[in-house]
């Protein structure tokens, strides 16, 4: 066996030989024959060196020494300190479809990667919403890489991302349609008192519009009605929603309005707790409420189509919205399109949102944030998220003084539409104070009309605002 192995093993090593060989005399014999368009009637080994690649004959020679410093001008270090610009000043212009301007100093580029790697830190570590928040940071890092040109159209992938349907309708009627599949209405129709906290919670979708007032008499500060309405939208901490009305009224201003309203999205259990603890007192925190009644599959199939009817009737600009909401939720209940149900609840929603929420990292660029307008966008929407918290937690303690039943005013957090986000909020901070207390179907009836309440707050605005 031995000797066979060596046989074999002389046997490659000849081949290899001869391979070399047949290499060699080729390269020596192309070599003669090489067309550098100086040397053709007298070709010499000489012209090895010199021989041009048919296609290539304009492209430069390239000296060891530009070599190098075209590599070093390519890196993300060159870039960050001289600007991106500066690496390609060099070349030749291209011509294309759209123009982009890129003008950030690579130290914004840089805080914005830092950002985007503290966005990903407190999903992976404090388990803020990863599902959300992990796209998003990898968005706001590769669209900063400077030369990378993730975020530059026509080609770059994120620009398409964004271009398909984070820029428009598209994504955040998908997303509306996942919803309704994963939603259940029983809790809401169980006990339709619960509509009244999430009516309650868009009182901070009004009051910010109080709020962009105030904000105009800053120096440098303007916003326009059609701006305010998108941004008061956030308060409702709905992103779908605020990209939508955002398209609709104040597309200039999409890019930080979406990434604002999926920050308090993921963030609702860091800011919500201290909101509901302040507002409540520990006697009010630990009230047990009964078990909601049994709803029936006729009630649970009736409810979007009514729902949709009354959107018709009333207000259409929301129709939109909420027809998808209930078109995805009337196939979870009919029961016989099982396969609609699981695609639309599982495979199509987990992708749109990745798809949604790299569109809405790969706004993050210092453009578009390190301004005025923008700080105050951040600023507006945390404060109309607070307000909608506060605005459900109070009427929740309103409506006990006329009850005989009363109701845990935890839950009237969830009146904003983070589904199931802040519902897992109220659950957790009752569990706090009695570990006996579950809050959860209870909550998740404000939370539910939440949803139908900043739908129909967007519709509101579009209606009285929309040319």
């Amino acid at each position: 066996m031995l000797g066979q192995e060596n046989k074999k093993s002389k046997e490659a090593l000849k081949v290899i030989a001869v391979l070399l060989a047949v290499t060699m005399v080729f390269s020596f014999v192309t070599d003669i024959f090489a067309d550098n368009g100086k040397t053709k009637e007298h070709p010499s080994f000489s012209t090895m060196n010199t021989a041009i690649i048919k296609g290539s004959e304009k492209v430069p020679e390239i000296k060891p020494g530009e070599f190098l410093m075209k590599l070093w001008k390519n890196t993300g270090i060159y870039q960050m300190i001289f600007g991106e610009n500066v690496a390609e000043e060099e070349a030749e212009p291209v011509e294309s479809a759209v123009e982009f301007a890129d003008t950030a100093p690579g130290w914004q580029k840089l805080i914005m990667i830092a950002i985007g790697f503290l966005i990903i830190w407190l999903a992976v570590s404090k388990g803020f919403e990863p599902m959300l928040l992990i796209p998003i940071g990898f968005g706001v890092v590769l669209v900063n890489i400077p030369g990378a040109g993730l975020g530059k159209g026509p080609d770059g992938m994120l620009h398409i991302i964004y271009s398909a349907g984070v820029g428009n309708e598209f994504f955040p009627m998908l997303i509306f349609m996942g919803i309704g599949a994963m939603t259940d209405f029983g809790p809401l129709i169980a006990n339709p008192k619960m509509a009244l906290l999430g009516a309650a919670a868009q009182l901070g979708v009004f009051a910010t519009l109080l709020g962009v007032a105030l904000m105009n008499l800053i120096p440098g500060v303007e916003y326009n009605m059609f701006q305010a309405s998108a941004i008061a939208i956030i308060g409702g901490a709905d992103g779908p929603t605020s990209i939508y009305v955002s398209a609709k009224l104040a597309p200039e201003m999409m890019a930080v309005i979406a990434v604002a309203a999926y920050s308090y999205m993921a963030l609702v259990p860091m800011i919500q707790p201290p909101i509901m603890k302040a507002l409540t007192t520990e006697k009010e925190r630990k009230i047990k409420m009964k078990q909601l009644r049994y709803v029936s599959r006729t009630e649970k199939i009736l409810f979007p189509i009514v729902l949709l009817l009354l959107s018709i009737l009333l207000l259409p600009p929301a129709a939109p919205l909420i027809g998808m909401l209930a078109f995805g939720n009337f196939v979870k209940q009919v029961g016989i399109v099982e396969r609609l149900s699981k695609t639309m609840e599982n495979e199509l929603l987990n992708i749109v949102s990745i798809l949604l929420s790299l569109g809405v990292g790969s706004q993050m660029t210092p453009e578009k944030i390190f301004n005025g307008s923008s700080a105050g966008v951040i600023l507006l929407g945390l404060v109309a998220f607070s307000i909608a918290t506060a605005g459900g937690i109070l009427m929740a303690k309103l409506m006990n003084v006329f009850l005989k039943e009363k109701i845990n005013p935890l839950i009237g957090s969830a009146g904003v539409s983070a589904v199931p986000m802040a519902a897992r909020v109220s659950n957790k901070v009752g569990l706090e104070y009695d570990p006996s207390n579950f809050l959860l179907m209870h909550a998740m009836g404000p939370n539910v009309s939440g949803v139908i309440g900043t739908a129909v707050a967007a519709g509101v605005f579009i209606a009285t605002y929309a040319k």
